[in-house]
């Protein structure tokens, strides 16, 4: 999609669009350019699968289940490791088409260091901590739901690239706004928000979980209003320091894209819509279009933080 309306500057880098297509739902970025209509210029920018110190094969199936509105994942992480996407993936991506961002995870802070110090010499575009996975048994949410962590978790990999930093935050914690202004101070340039909820599916006949990993991650459209008021609560700590957010979780029309953007977020992760529609960035893009078309916009970065709250404030309970 090249119709400069829809540019967006995110952290000095400049999306075609807003739309980003979320990690663990492409692959390293190649696996839906062999789907015809399909193309990588349809987004701004892809997130490639996250990436780990050293080859990881994965949880034990079940990986996958789907749910009312959504979808569990217990993936794990499997990857080849950072070398291998380095020297045999990374030169098969065309760089020319959209910006490649690398998904940085690991399970100490001396793997995240070690992951993100190699990405930065790299032609990856910026990197994304991922600080809040929670099908992993180990780091993941501990560092995500812990400020603390999360801050060194960013400070750590801060001194080993100059390339931008995405943090991506759980909501499976108490207070993410807190989070985000821990990691703004650790270094970070902008946040994924959020990751997937932790959910469970339970197998009535066996009384035990369907998911291998018994836990996973929940994503799609039964998600979007948690991730909406995420997104809002953290946007609050962000246009201090004009800090972007990608707003993501459950979206599936340009009409969701286009609340993500009002909530405060710059750009819109489409992750879980994919695996259904897979041409859905491109309609997308085009309702987002209209959309500015109706409200006489002239760019679609027009559209964020644009929320007009109600003057009365309900009851915190939503009673």
């Amino acid at each position: 999609m090249s119709d400069p309306r829809l540019a967006v500057d995110f952290c000095g880098m400049i999306f075609q669009t807003p739309l980003v297509l979320l990690s663990g739902c492409v692959g390293f970025g190649e696996e839906y350019t062999r789907i015809e209509g399909f193309s990588n210029r349809d987004a701004g920018a892809i997130c490639l699968k996250g990436t780990t110190g050293s080859l990881r094969p994965g949880n034990t199936p079940h990986r996958v289940y789907e749910t009312h509105g959504g979808m569990l994942n217990a993936i794990g992480l499997q990857n080849p490791g950072v070398d291998r996407v380095i020297s045999d993936i990374l030169p098969q991506l065309d760089f020319d088409e959209t910006r490649f961002i690398a998904n940085v995870s690991g399970s100490t802070l001396e793997e995240y260091e070690e992951v993100t110090r190699k990405f930065d010499d790299s032609p990856i575009d910026a990197i994304e901590i991922n600080i809040s996975c929670p099908n992993v048994k180990e780091g993941g949410v501990a560092f995500g739901n812990d400020p603390e962590m999360s801050a060194r978790v960013v400070e750590t990999c801060r001194k080993v690239t100059d390339k931008p930093l995405i943090t991506k935050l759980s909501p499976n914690q108490t207070d993410i706004a807190y989070n985000a202004r821990c990691c703004i101070e650790a270094g970070t340039d902008a946040f994924a928000v959020i990751n997937t909820l932790m959910g469970m599916a339970i197998d009535i006949e066996s009384r035990s979980p369907v998911i291998g990993n018994n836990q996973g991650g929940l994503s799609g459209p039964a998600i979007k209003p948690v991730a909406l008021l995420k997104v809002h609560q953290v946007y609050q700590e962000t246009r201090k320091h004009g800090i972007p957010i990608i707003g993501q979780g459950g979206v599936n029309s340009a009409e969701d894209a286009i609340e993500f953007l009002i909530a405060g977020a710059s750009a819109v992760g489409v992750g879980t819509a994919l695996f259904y529609d897979p041409l859905i960035c491109s309609r997308i893009n085009l309702g987002l279009l209209e959309y500015m078309d109706r409200h006489e916009l002239a760019n679609v970065a027009q559209i964020t933080g644009s929320l007009r709250l109600n003057t009365s404030t309900p009851a915190k309970c939503g009673c």
